[in-house]
């Protein structure tokens, strides 16, 4: 049930503890360089009319810089450009204080027409009150739900009701150096790794690595903490069919332990074996200055790679270790918050520009995001930029969590926790395992 705007403020301050960047960390706001503005001949929805004729302003609140705030505002002015009743106005917020504002903004009646959030973050906005149901408005604005890929679209949908617009995804891949996997005979004619996609076949690859390159070349760069180990540790986990942490009742903790230390012990044995740094102060630096044959990360990476001079890499989906292909991933969406008077013709303005975005993902894919629209894979612009045609793919992979409002305080104070300790060969995955069962029931039971 939606909480009353009289107890939203109450929940700003924890919710602003749990901000994190797309990449949980500053290296993913390093996005791509500014792109050109999306191509006359690009496909649109059908263009929102207030009815009369007269003009609709809306006001938008990002959390995007760099590289995303350029693609970003390149999109808006092609649509302000092509759309003449709708003109969109762009307010950059800092990405940490971002959602603490909008929930705080919506909750006082002076929330914007639009809005941004990722995927992992609506239940939140949605327990809260703070944006709104897009059914009504989607109907009248002719969207078409089929066209967004189905993975990333029904993580948006919540009770049968659809609460926002994806307009990519950017999960979690695998990065490689060519010039040290050709060093060490692991690199085929086509340029891609020599590698077979099983987890005894990963494990020898990396063999292959620490054997053949240098001493201090790092075979795989990882994080030795938090983000990234916890994001391999869910795609592993996920490639075994593991459930959610969380019942489908949204209650009750459910972990598959067996899963579950299956895969914990999988990276472990990595780190134990020298095939990851235990200690690596750096792993972004590590890999691009090329003292790294392979790395996994979001996306995001894509855009600081390629404005590296002289790396030469390569990127694609992250080995199937176990049965299934899987990954970790989130996605940017567009909301409309709640307002004062939800005016009816703003909010079909507003669904259109965001439809419009997401038909226009070449110019969004420039900072390494998979678009959320199939049928942008397919426009000259997209096939033009390198490596993301690699990696499409995983858009239908990722593996989302359940819309629990809980996601945040379970990852952060149960799987970080003990999963840390496992990475630093401080307890063993399958006792870290039986800790965090009731650590997730606490959390939910508070």
């Amino acid at each position: 049930m939606k909480k009353s705007f009289g107890l939203m403020l109450a929940m700003v301050l924890a919710f602003s503890m749990l901000l994190s960047a797309c990449g949980g960390n500053d290296k993913g706001n390093n996005d791509a360089s500014a792109s050109p503005a999306a191509s006359e001949g690009s496909s649109t929805a059908p263009s929102a009319d207030p009815g009369n004729g007269e003009k609709v302003n809306l006001s938008f609140w990002t959390l995007f810089d760099g590289g995303d705030g350029a693609n970003m505002q390149a999109l808006i002015d092609e649509f302000n450009k092509t759309h003449p009743n709708i003109q969109v106005k762009n307010t950059k917020l800092v990405w940490a204080e971002y959602y603490t504002k909008l929930i705080t903004a919506v909750g006082n009646g002076n929330g914007p027409d639009i809005g941004i959030s990722h995927t992992s973050r609506l239940p939140d906005l949605i327990n809260q009150g703070v944006v709104t149901e897009l059914d009504e408005v989607a109907t009248a604005a002719n969207v078409d739900w089929s066209s967004y890929n189905q993975n990333l679209l029904n993580a948006t949908v919540v009770d049968g009701k659809h609460y926002a617009v994806p307009i990519d995804t950017h999960p979690f891949i695998m990065y490689y150096n060519k010039k040290l996997l050709k060093d060490a005979g692991l690199l085929g004619d086509d340029g891609k790794p020599v590698l077979e996609n099983t987890g005894e076949g990963f494990v020898k690859f990396l063999a292959t690595l620490k054997e053949k390159l240098p001493a201090k070349t790092t075979p795989f760069a990882m994080s030795p903490t938090n983000d990234d180990p916890y994001r391999l540790w869910w795609a592993l986990y996920s490639q075994q069919g593991g459930n959610d942490v969380i019942a489908d009742d949204l209650t009750t903790a459910q972990i598959d332990a067996d899963k579950a230390t299956k895969a914990a012990a999988y990276i472990q044995d990595l780190f134990t074996n020298g095939y990851i740094k235990k200690n690596d102060p750096d792993f972004y630096k590590n890999f691009q200055s090329g003292t790294a044959a392979i790395m996994m990360t979001g996306v995001w990476a894509t855009g600081i790679w390629e404005t590296t001079k002289d790396l030469d890499f390569g990127a694609m989906p992250i080995p199937k270790v176990f049965d299934q292909e899987a990954t970790w991933g989130d996605s940017h969406t567009i909301v409309l918050p709640m307002t004062k008077d939800e005016d009816p013709a703003k909010r079909q303005a507003a669904i259109t520009f965001a439809n419009w975005v997401a038909d226009n993902g070449q110019v969004w894919a420039k900072a390494g995001h998979i678009p959320s629209k199939p049928s942008v894979f397919e426009k000259q612009e997209f096939k033009d930029l390198p490596y993301r045609s690699d990696y499409v793919s995983v858009a239908d992979t990722v593996k989302f969590n359940k819309p629990s409002t809980k996601n945040w305080q379970i990852r952060d104070l149960a799987l970080w926790k003990f999963l840390n300790e496992v990475w630093a060969g401080k307890m063993t995955p399958a006792d870290a395992i039986a800790k965090i069962q009731p650590e997730v029931q606490k959390v939910l039971d508070e």
